[in-house]
């Protein structure tokens, strides 16, 4: 059978396997497409709000299609297609909002509480890290389109050529392009979880507990500590580097946390291990991700920008400007 070419707006099409309307939207298949374009939409933006809006106007815009009349022969490649379309949309138009971000920028984290399971492991780990996403802000929209969608979800050149309108020839070479970049600064994590699980129990008891020379063992000598507060929250204002230079700010941060009664939690932070803090209150002061190679913690990144923390619940003013100031 040849491969289900993606209908848009105002196409009509009429195969034989062709899909109706009364079916295409069933609550079964909504539950089986709605990951899978969050997947794509939320790898595209680092935005769990704006990936949520994307996904929604993709449904919306099938269901209105349907309702026209509109045959489609494959939903889920309508929906993939008007996802990776949307996705690409909003990084063009975010663009100089992101040129004029105060300070690094992160995307917001994705929080489990438990260790994933097998399969879940391989859906979130390294191309939903920290790193992998911000990786992937140095390529345009279209490359990390056609990237993402060969490398990470499996559509072969055709298909992304129907999805983004490119020619199959240039889908390979934007594919080719986007991933010489990406090879050349490809985040490395421990192969193990449990090992990596290990370095950071102990990397947070340390800190935590003030231990400078226990710290210090535990962080690459060219470690890089990057916050992100989006000029709403107090954050570094460049990366700091250097195991003592951030062992050193690390235990100053949490020799403060007593009085502001802050506690961490560990939990795992787009497939990777980190932590939430939470204030007396139970509110949320920041997210810890840790990238963990060759047993030690690599890069540290904190995000305080508190319009990348509503979703995981109320946010702390403990470290938001204007509110709460560090001693």
């Amino acid at each position: 059978m040849p491969p289900e070419k993606p209908v848009l707006p105002g196409e009509t099409v009429s195969p034989e396997d062709a899909v109706s309307p009364a079916d295409a939207l069933s609550p079964e298949e909504y539950g089986e497409f709605r990951p899978l374009m969050f997947s794509i939409a939320y790898r595209m933006t680092g935005s769990i709000s704006d990936s949520e809006d994307i996904v929604q106007e993709a449904f919306l815009r099938l269901t209105q299609v349907l309702r026209d009349g509109t045959i489609i022969d494959s939903p889920k490649a309508y929906l993939a297609t008007v996802t990776t379309r949307l996705a690409i949309s909003h990084l063009r138009s975010a663009r100089v909002r992101r040129e004029s971000y105060v300070g690094a920028w992160l995307p917001e984290p994705l929080i489990a509480d438990d260790e994933p399971g097998p399969a879940e492991r391989a859906e979130m780990s390294d191309s939903l890290s920290m790193a992998f996403l911000v990786l992937l802000e140095s390529l345009t929209p279209t490359e990390r389109a056609v990237f993402l969608l060969h490398e990470v979800f499996g559509y072969d050149y055709k298909e992304i050529a129907g999805i983004t309108g490119k020619s199959e020839a240039n889908c390979r070479q934007i594919s080719a392009r986007a991933r010489h970049h990406v090879d050349d600064g490809k985040p490395r994590f421990d192969a193990s979880r449990e090992q990596r699980d290990k370095v950071a129990r102990r990397f947070f008891a340390a800190a935590g507990g003030g231990d400078l020379r226990g710290l210090m063992e535990l962080l690459a000598p060219d470690v890089v500590m990057v916050g992100d507060g989006g000029g709403k929250a107090w954050a570094l204002a460049e990366p700091m580097s250097g195991a003592e230079r951030v062992a050193r700010m690390l235990i100053g941060l949490n020799r403060r946390a007593p009085k502001m009664g802050v506690r961490v939690e560990p939990a795992y932070v787009n497939g990777q291990p980190g932590a939430v803090t939470y204030d007396g209150q139970d509110r949320v002061v920041n997210v810890f991700a840790l990238d963990i190679a060759d047993g030690r913690v690599q890069t540290i990144r904190s995000i305080l920008n508190p319009d990348k923390l509503h979703h995981l619940g109320p946010v702390s003013d403990a470290a938001l400007r204007g509110g709460a100031t560090p001693d």
